[in-house]
């Protein structure tokens, strides 16, 4: 096995391909306006969509990045289904709430009052998150709660007259916690976030927090997380208050008992009535990426119910990933999600009764409740209001009519930049390898100059919607096209297990578009560059390790070495079963060729190319004892950002990223150096770097 896995590494895909490029996007005009990168970090996203109960307004927030005040900005607004009215500021939304992994945004909760005339929602506003009220006219927007602990959810009773919120430890209580261990020293379990500093170093939600592994190996919580949640009922009209038992989930769930039975991966409940639409996996799926088909169903209670697939062929064997009821119907609206097609969106829906299945929308990006894939538009009877974004147009709100398809924006807080995108030419690319395995991905070529065909960056995960800096926003694909630095970013196909397996895949899917694009003369395929976060750093350190594809490369997160072994083992069972799992590794000791095969540590002497690292400040010590060596031999440059976690979130940090992926693979791939002042040490380090370079391959230093 040992030898079969080593001859994989070995391979090198043939230059003959079967190969096409389809679906010419979006052509645009020579000497087009570049997008800077702050443009970038400063698109607003929408989402949040919540509609009235009468089914003619539209609640939603708008979230923007601000550069000066290091920031985000979020305001939320109603408006009129049918769009005949503009968008009313309601209420303001305070700080974005965040997960542990920096990008994910946790929801912040909205609901209608019953009569129409409020809404509720959390915010981080003073210091704390409270539940606030805004009256939709505009006229008023208030804190309804005042307690000293977070408010992690809220409810509204039917009638709308009570409001119920659950909290957790109060915020004197969390601090008290964290300075008795600080005075009284933290012991060190399997709870502490190795590699990271132990006291007050996260820092989410605009404020610093103390946070520890509940039960896994790399989600934060804060310290006192896992105390019960405290329910609370306030009177909206005398404002009396009284404690109260949690309540349960409402909607609630399909029954135990039948979840075990149709083991459904999604389920919605139907208001009112006692029926459930399920997604259920057609196949077991072992490997990694995307799952497989699923079945969309619905089951219906009472001894009247029973069980109902959809048999129609636009609802079988499809990639759905989202379900929801179409509000007074017997009808469930479901999304489609092309994973062959940059997670391209399509929403249809399922009339029940005649098992018939209309088709709505299609579009070559996402068409949702916001930026990531699974979140689910706003619906009334007769519309949906949705988030569309592509690679081509930045995110605006649209409405969908449920009979026509018909789709009309209604607000569209991107104009400007969509106006300048206007002259942006993208391709969506679909090619083969010489295996005949298919790969996809958003192509923003650059304009050829009298010099030759251009150099080619590349990133690969995913690319879903208006991509910016594909996973991890840090390489501005759209300012390098414009710079003159071709930009692609491939979607990572769902592939086994086996890490040798997938990351061999990766490397077939880059060598081949590379052919592909060289081929064609597109580019110039001594001069590409390559960068990732996560799973895309991993697929960069492999091309470094086992690819001579590269000229130079960039990261944002670790690959697995000893350090991070030694690290992140505190978390036991948890850790080492993830490992064995996706890396097929144990320790260092008893997986030494696996080691060999995946670690950059093992591999330094095969790592040629010049390689950026930009990494938060909760993970860069995890890569310390590659890192170090490459910094030393001038093979590397490190930069840590602090108080940051996985994903970078700041904006002053989402900016400076962008900036230095534009200069470095400039100046790798094109020879250009910035003439601004503060950048005078950054291209003194990398002229030595490219010394060094030139010196160890032969060949004279930035060729370009």
């Amino acid at each position: 096995m040992e030898s079969a896995a080593m001859a994989v590494l070995t391979i090198r895909a043939g230059r003959v391909l079967a190969s096409c490029l389809m679906g010419l996007v979006f052509v645009g005009g020579l000497g087009a306006q570049v997008i800077s990168p702050r443009q970038l970090v400063e698109v607003a996203d929408v989402d949040e969509l919540v509609v009235s109960p009468g089914g003619d307004m539209v609640a939603f927030r708008v979230a923007q990045a601000s550069v000066e005040r290091n920031t985000y900005d979020s305001t939320w607004y109603v408006q009129r289904m049918d769009g005949t009215t503009l968008a009313r500021r309601v209420g303001e939304g305070g700080h974005l709430l965040r997960e542990s992994d920096g990008a994910s945004l946790a929801p912040a909760g909205v609901l209608w009052s019953p009569d129409g005339r409020y809404l509720y929602y959390r915010a981080l506003l003073d210091g704390r998150i409270a539940v606030w009220r805004a009256a939709v006219d505009g006229s008023d927007a208030r804190v309804m709660t005042r307690d000293p602990a977070d408010v992690r959810s809220f409810r509204l009773s039917p009638d709308g007259q009570l409001l119920r919120y659950g909290t957790g430890a109060t915020r004197e209580q969390t601090g008290d916690a964290e300075w008795e261990e600080y005075d009284s020293g933290i012991h060190i379990d399997e709870t502490i976030p190795l590699g990271q500093g132990i006291f007050q170093s996260g820092y989410l939600d605009e404020r610093r927090s103390t946070q520890r592994l509940f039960g896994s190996d790399v989600i934060r919580s804060p310290l006192l997380a896992r105390v019960p949640e405290h329910w609370r009922e306030i009177d909206l009209a005398t404002g009396r208050m009284r404690e109260i038992p949690a309540p349960e989930p409402s909607p609630a769930p399909l029954p135990a008992a039948l979840s075990e039975r149709f083991k459904p991966w999604r389920q919605v409940r139907q208001e009112g009535t006692g029926r459930i639409a399920m997604l259920t996996h057609v196949a077991e799926w072992s490997g990694a990426g995307p799952k497989p088909d699923v079945e969309l169903s619905v089951f219906v209670e009472g001894n009247g119910g029973g069980h109902l697939r959809c048999r129609a062929e636009l609802c079988t064997d499809k990639p759905i990933t989202g379900i929801q009821w179409r509000p007074g119907r017997e009808e469930i609206l479901f999304t489609l999600t092309d994973p062959e097609d940059s997670q391209a969106q399509s929403i249809l829906r399922w009339d029940i009764k005649a098992d018939r299945v209309f088709s709505l929308v299609h579009t070559p990006g996402l068409i949702n409740g916001g930026r990531a894939t699974p979140n689910a538009c706003g619906a009334s009877s007769e519309a949906l209001v949705c988030v569309a974004a592509d690679a081509s147009h930045p995110p605006r709100l649209e409405r969908i009519d449920l009979e026509s398809g018909n789709r009309t924006v209604l607000f569209n807080p991107n104009a400007a930049l969509a106006a300048d995108m206007e002259g942006v030419p993208v391709r969506r690319l679909h090619w083969t390898d010489v295996a005949g395995r298919r790969f996809n991905g958003l192509y923003f070529p650059a304009q050829r100059t009298a010099g030759g065909a251009p150099p080619l960056f590349l990133t690969y995960y995913r690319c879903p919607g208006f991509v910016r800096g594909g996973v991890g926003d840090e390489w501005p694909l759209v300012t390098l096209a414009g710079r003159g630095i071709s930009a692609l970013c491939i979607n990572a196909p769902p592939s086994e297990l086996d890490a040798v397996t997938r990351f061999e895949l990766g490397r077939s899917a880059i060598e081949s578009v590379i052919d592909l694009l060289a081929a064609s003369g597109e580019i110039d395929r001594g001069k590409v560059g390559m960068g990732g976060l996560s799973y895309g750093t991993e697929v960069t350190m492999w091309m470094a390790m086992n690819s001579d594809a590269l000229s130079a490369a960039s990261v944002s997160s670790i690959a697995f070495s000893p350090l991070a072994y030694t690290l992140m083992s505190m978390s036991g069972e948890t850790f080492f079963s993830r490992l064995r799992t996706y890396w097929q590794l144990g320790a260092p000791d008893e997986t030494p060729a696996q080691w060999k095969r995946l670690s950059p540590a093992f591999n330094l002497d095969r790592i040629k190319v010049p390689m950026l690292m930009q990494l938060p400040e909760q993970e860069y010590q995890h890569t310390l004892d590659y890192a170090v060596p490459l910094i030393r031999d001038q093979r590397a440059d490190l930069y840590v950002y602090p108080n940051e976690a996985h994903q970078k979130f700041q904006p002053r940090h989402k900016l400076a990223a962008y900036e230095r992926n534009v200069d470095w693979f400039r100046f790798w791939l094109q020879g250009f150096e910035d003439t601004e002042a503060a950048k005078v040490r950054q291209y003194a380090r990398w002229r030595t770097m490219a010394d060094r370079h030139a010196g160890h391959s032969g060949h004279a230093a930035r060729i370009p």
